[in-house]
């Protein structure tokens, strides 16, 4: 099987951690900074720097422990368990790709402000696919484009740092305080978006040559050298600009530019904006799918997003994935953008607390694991921290129009994760099968013609063929919707043995059928793994309606079922996939060459026959016993 390539070194590591955390906030806030605070902003940009230092030593902790492709998923289930963790990393997710799209469109715009909407659509989904493909290429290719985005990214800023230390005039930070002190904190807030984004470097830790010791380091010296790059870069803009009019700037680095280099220099730098901009979309688009990827691999994703190309070396599948969803947003939200990037402030806010909140939690929980660094006052800080970032959110919610309603979308698209969270588990987890199942035994009971139609019912029993005087083995019989046909079709002298693990389901059936002496019901609670004892007799068929889809292990259990059957038996099954024409069923039910091989090699010769309805796909497996 392919796997991840450990390719980056920690140079190039280092560069994408700048490239990631740095983004686009450098080239709009410092002007946001002083509009606020004006030249007191210097404050909060110190402030900020330690806050965020802090942070990347807790990152920079968790990341030693476990240097794995799912990032601060990975740390979170490790902290809090599976639901939690992939709510996180769910949240994530709706995170990556709304930033992802937002931002490529918000560099279109800043490019060009006067081109009509489909032209920044189209040109915003052209970008979204080249960056795509260059992420399906592999990890390689793709640190190549990073770093070269965080060259230009560093290079911008110094050309404007260098200059403004010459041109500086120490005249514009008099007075220093031009507003109510306070407002710094709320400054705070407004410009923390500079410091996002070390969630995004982790995810290529497993990708990172000696990621333990290498991720630690390559976090908190970019963290270093970005704190010292702001505050050069506000320090020397007010310098040369004053705060009020700098604050006042639409196109700060333009102005700036304009400044240094003149009307030339003006637009030159509107392009290498424009570069950096993308540039940071970049490094989302090539980190975020590894993210699918390690919850897929931990079956709280479906798991075809856990493949790996076998040339490239890349989660081709996330990918894929990633290329709809955020192609989906760009065109839903051209117009939306600016609100969509409030929304992430608190939502990444939040989520950076549960990360930090991981680093007391698994010194207490996991205390032996070895750790590559150690956040200092690691059992104690990580509060002091949390209680300044909620104290951020509190104070935004506080001075900012709408707050109340950007929270209530940012709630509803994490409690979207819930269901979801619910449905995978339906997939891959036993006892979440059995418990679902008994809470809607007598649901199911109600809706049988819907969820299991005549018409279905017709065609399974069309290709068992006749079952008079024969023994019938039923897989999954729920509440006997077919075992009650089959009870009547084995007539004269037949039997049928059903099976189901869910034992409220027995009992409901028993109601209807225990009268009938040749139907013989059974609670077998591990119906994924399934196994009988051999006094079991041989049967003529095997026949089961959407209970394979169930099982944990497919070859284990039919190499069981075909253990029973009399040598030229038939077997006739039936599942489900692409709901409501998307949504896929667990992987073996979507590759006929996987099911082929693995009833093949339980000694079973089938057919697949796949049947298009309305909303899903039937898919019939009819065979025998070689």
């Amino acid at each position: 099987m392919a796997k991840l390539q450990k390719v980056l070194s920690y140079p190039a590591i280092l560069l994408i951690t700048i490239n990631s955390i740095m983004g686009t906030g450098i080239f709009f806030l410092p002007a946001v900074g002083a509009k606020f605070s004006g030249p007191a902003s210097l404050i909060a940009w110190l402030i900020l720097s330690v806050i965020s230092i802090y942070i990347a030593m807790c990152f920079a902790e968790l990341s030693s422990m476990f240097a794995k492709a799912g990032g601060i998923y990975e740390f979170c289930k490790q902290a809090y368990g599976r639901f939690a963790s992939f709510l996180i990393g769910w949240s994530t997710i709706i995170a990556g790709n709304i930033t992802i799209a937002m931002l490529v469109v918000g560099a279109i715009q800043y490019l060009a402000p006067e081109g009509s909407t489909l032209f920044k659509v189209l040109l915003s989904l052209m970008f979204v696919v080249i960056f795509n493909l260059v992420a399906f290429s592999g990890m390689q290719t793709s640190a190549v484009m990073l770093i070269t985005f965080a060259f230009i990214t560093l290079g911008t800023l110094f050309a404007l740092i260098i200059p403004g230390i010459f041109k500086f005039n120490s005249g514009h930070f008099t007075p220093f305080f031009t507003s109510d002190t306070t407002t710094i904190f709320f400054t705070v807030f407004l410009i923390a978006e500079t410091f996002f984004g070390w969630e995004t470097a982790t995810f290529l830790a497993e990708e990172t040559k000696d990621g333990q010791r290498v991720m630690p380091k390559a976090l908190i010296y970019g963290t270093l050298i970005i704190a010292a790059i702001c505050l050069l870069f506000v320090i020397t803009s007010i310098g040369v600009i004053p705060a009020d009019l700098f604050g006042a700037s639409a196109t700060p680095l333009t102005d700036l530019g304009i400044l240094h280099y003149g009307i030339f220099g003006g637009s030159v730098f509107t392009i290498l904006v424009y570069l950096a901009i993308i540039g940071s979309v970049a490094g989302w688009v090539v980190s975020a799918p590894r993210l699918l990827l390690a919850m897929a691999n931990d079956k709280l994703f479906p798991k075809q997003f856990a493949a790996i190309h076998s040339k490239f070396k890349s989660p081709y599948k996330a990918i894929l994935l990633q290329t709809i969803l955020t192609s989906i947003l760009v065109v839903v939200g051209a117009g939306s953008y600016t609100t969509m990037l409030h929304l992430l402030v608190p939502v990444v806010l939040i989520l950076y607390c549960f990360v930090i909140l991981a680093v007391p939690i698994l010194r207490y929980k996991q205390p032996k694991t070895k750790r590559y660094f150690h956040a200092p006052l690691g059992k104690f800080l990580p509060y002091a921290i949390i209680a300044i970032l909620l104290s951020l959110i509190y104070i935004w919610g506080t001075h900012t129009d709408g707050a109340y309603h950007i929270l209530s979308l940012a709630g509803s698209l994490v409690l979207l994760g819930v269901p979801i969270y619910f449905l995978i588990e339906m997939y891959y987890d036993a006892p979440a099968i059995r418990g679902v199942n008994e809470f809607l035994s007598y649901p199911l009971l109600l809706l049988e013609n819907i969820l299991f139609p005549v018409g279905s019912r017709s065609t399974l029993l069309k290709y068992a063929g006749p079952l008079n005087g024969k023994k019938v083995l039923e897989y999954g019989c729920g509440v006997g919707t077919l075992t009650r046909k089959l009870a009547k079709r084995v007539l004269p002298g037949g039997h049928v043995y059903a099976f189901d693990m869910v034992e409220h389901n027995i009992r409901i059936a028993e109601k209807h059928l225990a009268h009938l002496a040749h139907v013989h019901l059974n609670h077998h609670p591990h119906l994924h793994h399934f196994n009988i004892k051999s006094k079991q007799p041989k049967v003529d068929v095997i026949i089961s309606a959407a209970a394979l889809s169930y099982m944990q292990k497919p070859q284990t259990v039919l190499k069981h079922l075909a253990f029973h059957l009399k040598k030229g038996g038939k077997v006739v099954f039936l599942d489900y996939d692409k709901f409501f024409f998307v949504i896929p069923n667990v992987y073996w039910m979507q590759d006929s060459n996987y099911l082929n091989k693995i009833f093949k090699n339980a000694g079973l010769e089938v057919e697949i026959i796949k049947k298009k309805h309305l909303f899903w796909e039937s898919v019939y497996i009819v065979g025998s016993k070689k």
